[in-house]
């Protein structure tokens, strides 16, 4: 029987993950903020950090088959309860400003949808635009509570219909100038090596962590590593040859931005209305007209919309799913008849409505509200990683101690320092990613506000976690004071 479950392939293995892992989002978002220089950028990174990270992941995944709560039971296993708790905690909350972004994407897909461009941002005052996505954000946090699973369902139609419109955009990107005639490229001197060449500066760096956000996520390939005929062997090609389809995907689909989009000059509302614009242009070039732009408009409105009540929901479970009363107040992880922990639901809203609204009293461009929240999201979502390459490096330590089918690295000391690489990497693209991407000079009361909204949220988010275990503590004084 077991060898019957290990029936996936190195093949099957690199394309789960690929569909896991990849967005052409990814493509806009960090070809805005370096322009053609990136796919210098995607190549070091894949190197230096993703192949680590996946096969590191592959190790505690094999290790760790047996427990089910991801990140947080690796660190459980490799350390102490406590620090399992705050791994948990950090994968919760750092979802709190995805959130907050969802229903800003949605109303962009409809406007686009519904009015062919994506004016609706540039026309209503930011406060107005946050007030709508307070609404639609509560309307699914309602429906979420509910246990309504058809949006997942669509959500995995809209994954796959959003994969193929990736794929689209990078043939037709790329091809347009040389089956189109007339069709010009956008960005000068591209058949110069320099134009690929970042400047290694500190705004340069200030962009890493959009780049780590782009690649993270892997340790949703950890269920596989189990299921791979010949793991030691047969997992790492795997991933390696998911390194190499991201590679490629990324450094055509930034060619084919070059192609289309100016890299000397940037729109600065790319990250927004990019991959409509992108479609609206190749179905101008194709003679197809709007084609393209809707389908994609319609694919990324449900693969938002399931997204938004797929994370929720799941990683509130994942939180409360396999609670510690030392650490997490029993009032919090109670059910409701539906099986929905409602205060739980309650802690969701009240923070994802603070990100939602406070932001939009300083900052009142909504292009600008729209590209600091995704940066923000840069800064604050990996931070969970870090408690991936921590397990790691714990579990590098103490390698006698548990056996795995696949070793990414079977030295203890080798393994301490590839996870360190991995953890200070993501630390370093989290601290600078803080620094603003706008002009100071431009408008300084803007950048000191988004600096202190970028330095607070995530040192609030954590902070928060400290409080549940006091709460937890209480509660037990107090049962114990009724007995």
């Amino acid at each position: 029987m077991a060898t019957e479950t290990k029936q996936l392939r190195w093949f099957n293995i690199a394309l789960i993950a690929f569909v896991a892992v990849w967005g052409l989002q990814n493509v806009f978002n960090n070809y805005a903020q370096q322009g053609l220089s990136v796919i210098t950028s995607w190549i070091l990174i894949m190197l230096l950090y993703f192949v680590p990270y996946a096969l590191i992941v592959g190790q505690l995944g094999s290790t760790f088959k047996d427990q089910n709560g991801g990140v947080s039971s690796w660190v459980k296993e490799t350390s102490t309860k406590r620090l399992a708790y705050f791994a948990a905690w950090t994968y919760w909350v750092v979802h709190i400003p995805y959130l907050a972004q969802k229903p800003q994407s949605i109303i962009i897909a409809l406007s686009w949808l519904f009015r062919g461009n994506g004016n609706f941002l540039k026309t209503v005052p930011s406060i107005t635009v946050s007030a709508i996505c307070l609404v639609l954000f509560l309307i699914f946090l309602w429906l979420a509570s509910r246990g309504l699973t058809t949006l997942n369902r669509i959500g995995s139609m809209a994954g796959t219909a959003m994969f193929i419109m990736s794929i689209l955009f990078i043939i037709l990107a790329v091809a347009a100038p040389f089956m189109v005639k007339g069709v010009h490229v956008a960005t000068p001197d591209m058949g110069k090596l320099s134009t690929y060449i970042p400047k290694f500066n500190f705004n340069y760096f200030t962009t890493l962590s959009m780049l780590v956000f782009a690649v993270g996520g892997a340790e949703k390939i950890s269920p596989y590593v189990n299921n791979t005929k010949n793991a030691s062997r047969e997992f790492p090609m795997g991933m390696l040859v998911l390194a190499g389809m991201v590679a490629l995907c990324a450094i055509l689909g930034s060619f084919g931005m070059g192609v289309l989009f100016n890299s000397n000059h940037i729109p600065t509302d790319l990250m927004a209305n990019g991959p409509y614009t992108a479609f609206q242009m190749l179905g101008n070039y194709f003679h197809v007209g709007p084609t393209f732009m809707i389908l994609y408009a319609i694919a990324n409105t449900l693969a938002q919309v399931s997204a938004l009540a797929f994370s929720i929901d799941a990683p509130l479970k994942i939180l409360l799913g396999d609670a510690d009363d030392n650490f997490i107040p029993a009032s919090l992880s109670k059910l409701n008849a539906k099986g929905t922990p409602m205060n739980g639901y309650k802690m969701t809203g009240v923070l994802v409505s603070i990100l939602i609204i406070l932001p939009a009293l300083g900052i009142g461009n909504m292009t600008e509200l729209f590209n600091w929240l995704l940066n923000l999201n840069s800064v604050v979502m990996p931070l969970r990683y870090l408690w991936v390459f921590l397990a790691f490096i714990l579990l590098s330590k103490q390698l006698g101690k548990f056996h795995s089918d696949y070793h990414f690295v079977k030295s203890g000391r080798l393994g301490v320092i590839i996870g360190g690489w991995c953890f200070i990497f993501t630390a370093f693209a989290c601290i600078l990613g803080m620094v603003p991407k706008i002009s100071m000079a431009d408008n300084p009361s803007t950048w000191w506000f988004q600096l202190a909204l970028n330095i607070m949220t995530p040192l609030v988010l954590l902070a928060l976690g400290l409080i549940l275990p006091a709460l937890a503590r209480r509660d037990k004084r107090n049962a114990a004071a009724t007995k």
